[in-house]
């Protein structure tokens, strides 16, 4: 989906999903903008949409293991271990394995609203679209995002990388209670294979780039088992989120909320 950390009252919030540390004043709207204006979807883009999401994830329940990678400039870099529990198009889980000082950490993501639980305060914690927007959060979100659910998708261009064709696709926010306001979305054409992602504030500057990469074959049909995040904010940091071991899961609903997160491990 960030080696930074966001403090409530009495509470330090791990790191959760990367490393990218970005500036918070860049990404918020002015609170005197009016709402844009609803886009009218593209049949044909929310196809193309629809199945790049599905060969980036199963539509069923899964679990999939991720090793995040985190440097910048003049700094060792960080491993941290994660497993993703997902279901749907809006229930995640996502828990820390490693470190061993953060092991019980777990971020749930459920619809658009998220809380984090920490083993020594008694309840979840609900986290802002501010805090959404900073560190280990936002990363979250990309490493879950399901683009056919929270976006308008609108067919932009083809263009052609590497002797292949792709479609480069505009996707607008369907609300601001998304993450991010704007993706431009490269997709193979000829089998809808993601390649690379741009992802905009509202007020339209560019804040990360992710790239798909590594496709290996998981579940049954071949992922991107590798997504190279970039600081556009930042130069030289970078986070390198790698996918494993993802596996089907029959996952009940009981999972996905604020009283189940202290069961699970």
């Amino acid at each position: 989906m960030e080696i930074m950390t966001t403090r409530h009252p009495r509470v330090k919030l791990a790191s959760f999903l990367a490393a990218f540390s970005l500036a918070i004043p860049a990404m918020f709207c002015n609170a005197q903008e009016a709402e844009p204006a609803v886009p009218v979807d593209d049949p044909v883009a929310r196809e193309i949409v629809e199945k790049a999401d599905l060969v980036r994830f199963p539509s069923e329940g899964f679990q999939v293991d991720i090793d995040i990678t985190s440097s910048q400039p003049g700094q060792e870099s960080e491993l941290r271990k994660y497993r993703v529990l997902s279901k749907g198009n809006s229930n995640t889980v996502v828990m820390v394995t490693e470190p061993a000082s953060e092991r019980g950490q777990i971020i749930l993501m459920k619809g658009r609203d998220l809380w984090v639980f920490m083993p020594d305060v008694s309840q979840p914690i609900r986290i802002s679209l501010s805090q959404r927007l900073t560190g280990q959060v936002a990363n979250g979100d990309l490493a879950r995002a399901n683009f056919a659910s929270d976006y308008h998708p609108k067919l932009l261009r083809t263009e052609t990388i590497d002797n292949e064709a792709h479609n480069v696709l505009e996707l607008i926010a369907v609300d601001r209670s998304v993450t991010y306001q704007k993706v431009v979305y490269w997709v193979r054409k000829k089998d809808n294979w993601p390649f690379k992602a741009e992802f905009y504030s509202l007020s339209n500057r560019l804040l990360k780039v992710c790239k798909y990469e590594n496709f290996q074959t998981m579940e049954g049909r071949l992922r991107p088992t590798r997504l190279i995040m970039e600081d556009a904010l930042k130069a030289g940091n970078q986070s390198i989120l790698e996918y494993n071991s993802m596996k089907l899961r029959d996952l009940p609903d009981k999972v996905f909320t604020k009283d189940y997160l202290k069961k699970l491990d």
